[in-house]
């Protein structure tokens, strides 16, 4: 869908183009001109025979063919003149600089399809509308500055918001981050982030593309587009980041505004980007610290030396690595009492490196290097090295320069006197590198490109079960409604281990049963959604004239069609559910039950179908962790069976995709209740 008409036009059209370089169409041929189009360069303009010393055509019908059009006139006349060019121009590329479309409201909604459907059927492709355009390396096709110089090697960046990829170009620039080329896809009418992230995965050359892709999403329309693609590129060798924005309901609704579409589930976006490696980020800072991490060789372990000659920094980077997971081991050996000794007394070599702020350049290459060669503990070096003012520290950001060149460690600058060191501090851009001007902020993004997951397997091996048996029980089920004795038997086809049970109607039976599965009982309604809200259940049930009684009360409950009837186990109770999210697919959840469910929200999710990888993770991502490893000298959980019965569930719903009802005010799916069936620690330990 993606053209080199759009990617490399050999002639370009400015429809409304200006002469006011303080409008869209006046700003987007300016940077045309001053980005050096190579092609052929025309423009449109009802009242002018010139626009910016380029000839104008006042009457579209006369201009010559011409493979791109980038239209900055009102939506009203967008179809109407996409149709003449398409028809009459052969122009395949279009990118729609106007607003008035689905951002609008719903007659521009339809505006817009109408639009989409010339350009499609003709074979076009489009960028927009209500977008600020495309910049690349054969031309700069956005009505915006800042203009960055263009890197083959610098990053690839797509935004569903013009405004926000300006501002995180004006912020990223002038701390070396560089760009290969940004996407503007505004509405998303045709080509959206998934489309233009997956024509860089189908084009990808190794020793060509950038290896660093950025992105801004305010909804994701095609999850497992980008799912796919995204896991491509970083399986070559690439690294991506990206800006979830819109998972609170005013972001909801501000998204809406803004680009016309809804923003996505964010559990859901959260298990996309852990399953494709995508490492999420909350801010525009915090997306170019995580993209000038990209930069830098890879961690090749999780340990960090601080080098500053500033203390508090120091500390508060200390404290961001440590509770993101990563280390500052202290260094103590003969190296570093050797190194002690060419330092300022005072100095600390123990990690933080600490030369006093008398420190010199000189000192600062020579903890460097021992860091670096004699220090085999530490993996990566953080320098903050700033400035009172007192003098110029060319000479500090000079040998900086070098050392990071050099090093066979990763070196990161935290370079925090912006102002005060204005003219070092560019100097060291200027020849190419890039640095981190808060010491926190660069803590918590090096810690989450370490931590972040490699993409799943394309298809990973899930636990044989019996299909035929599932697809028996799905296909016989009336009206969407799984009984619970068909519920057990879905149960053994999958091979999840349960405890017994058994479904009564009348309160004879409850007491047989009850005495065959052994005192204590549990007693639950079967029919009501959320049964303990309506008194459905019943805990340590001893005797049989309590289990007639309670029968007796329960039947009575609205909507109750039969009790079921379960051994009452002990241990720690544990949760494995699932939910249905649209266009992403299955959602498997875990977590430990009963309050840290309902109270602590204490629950891990993964994109179904999971790795076992993906379960252990899950499992050991919960605030729980704790108690599921054992504490206090009780005895764990066991977690490989744990994880089997997280991939079992997995298993079921690829076999059944179609259990996706949705039920009850918490949105979950009737897979919530699979496993409503005691699967405790005592259950978990005997594997």
């Amino acid at each position: 869908m993606i053209n080199q008409a759009l990617l490399n036009p050999k002639s370009i059209v400015v429809v409304g183009g200006s002469n006011d370089v303080q409008k869209p169409g006046g700003a987007v041929l300016r940077n045309l001109i001053e980005g050096k189009f190579q092609g052929n360069l025309y423009v449109t303009n009802l009242k002018e025979t010139e626009v910016q010393g380029i000839r104008s055509f006042q009457d579209p019908s006369q201009l010559p063919d011409v493979d791109l059009a980038i239209l900055a006139i009102a939506a009203k006349f967008i179809p109407d003149t996409v149709e003449l060019l398409v028809k009459q121009k052969n122009t395949r590329g279009f990118i729609i600089l106007s607003a008035g479309f689905s951002e609008e409201n719903h007659a521009g909604k339809l505006l817009e399809q109408q639009v989409v459907d010339i350009i499609s059927r003709a074979g076009g492709s489009l960028i927009g509308p209500n977008c600020i355009g495309v910049l690349t390396s054969a031309y700069h096709g956005v009505f915006t500055k800042p203009i960055p110089k263009l890197d083959p090697k610098g990053c690839d960046f797509i935004s569903g918001s013009g405004a926000t990829a300006v501002f995180i170009m004006e912020s990223g620039i002038p701390k070396g981050l560089t760009f290969s080329q940004v996407f503007s896809v505004g509405n998303s009418a045709q080509l959206g982030v998934e489309e233009i992230l997956a024509h860089l995965d189908e084009t990808f050359d190794p020793l060509t593309s950038s290896r660093v892709k950025l992105l801004y999403i305010e909804t994701i329309s095609k999850p497992q587009m980008l799912l796919k693609h995204a896991a491509s590129l970083i399986r070559k060798g690439c690294r991506i980041a990206a800006i979830k924005a819109g998972s609170s309901e005013a972001g909801i609704r501000a998204a809406s505004s803004h680009t016309g579409a809804l923003a996505s589930p964010d559990i859901a976006v959260d298990a996309l980007f852990r399953k494709a490696g995508i490492v999420r980020c909350y801010g525009r800072e915090d997306l170019i610290s995580v993209a000038s991490v990209f930069t830098f060789p890879k961690l090749t372990g999780d340990n960090i030396a601080i080098i500053t000659h500033a203390g508090g920094p120091a500390v508060m980077l200390a404290d961001a690595l440590s509770n993101a997971g990563m280390h500052v081991p202290h260094i103590d050996n003969p190296a570093s009492v050797e190194l002690l000794s060419q330092l300022f007394p005072g100095s600390s070599v123990a990690n933080p490196i600490d030369f006093l702020a008398p420190g010199t350049a000189e000192q600062l290459g020579i903890i460097i290097d021992y860091t670096d060669q004699k220090f085999d503990i530490i993996n990566g070096m953080a320098v903050i090295f700033g400035t009172p003012g007192l003098k110029p520290v060319f000479d500090a950001y000079d040998l900086l320069d070098r050392k990071m060149r050099s090093a066979g460690k990763p070196v990161y600058p935290i370079l925090p006197s912006g102002l005060t060191a204005r003219e070092e501090v560019q100097e060291f851009v200027a020849k190419g590198n890039v640095f981190f001007p808060d010491e926190v902020i660069f803590g918590n993004a090096v810690a989450r490109v370490y931590h972040a997951p490699k993409p799943a397997p394309v298809k990973p091996v899930l636990p044989k079960v019996n299909r035929k048996t599932i697809r028996s029980i799905i296909d016989q089920s009336s009206d969407g409604y799984i009984a619970p004795s068909a519920i057990q038997g879905l149960m053994d086809a999958c091979g999840i281990p349960r405890a017994g049970e058994a479904v009564v109607t009348t309160a004879h039976e409850a007491k047989l049963a009850a005495k065959q599965l052994g005192f204590p009982v549990v007693m639950k309604v079967v029919g009501p959604v959320h049964k303990s809200d309506v008194g459905g259940v019943v805990l340590h049930v001893k005797d049989e004239a309590t289990v007639g009684r309670e029968f007796e009360r329960m039947i009575q409950i609205k909507k109750t069609t039969s009790i079921l009837i379960q051994p009452m186990l002990s241990g720690v109770e544990l949760f494995i559910g699932a939910k249905y999210e649209p266009k992403f697919g299955h959602l498997i959840l875990c977590g430990m039950g009963g309050i840290f469910i309902e109270v602590f929200k204490d629950v891990a999710a993964g994109l179904s179908p999971l790795t076992k990888t993906e379960a252990l993770a899950m499992i050991r991502s919960l605030k729980s962790y704790k108690i599921i490893k054992g504490v206090r000298g009780q005895q764990g959980v066991n977690e490989a069976m744990f994880a089997d019965v997280m991939l079992r569930l997995s298993a079921l719903l690829s076999v059944a995709p179609e259990i996706v009802w949705v039920t009850g005010k918490s949105g979950g799916s009737g897979c919530e209740d699979l496993l409503e069936k005691g699967v405790t620690r005592d259950k978990m330990r005997d594997t």
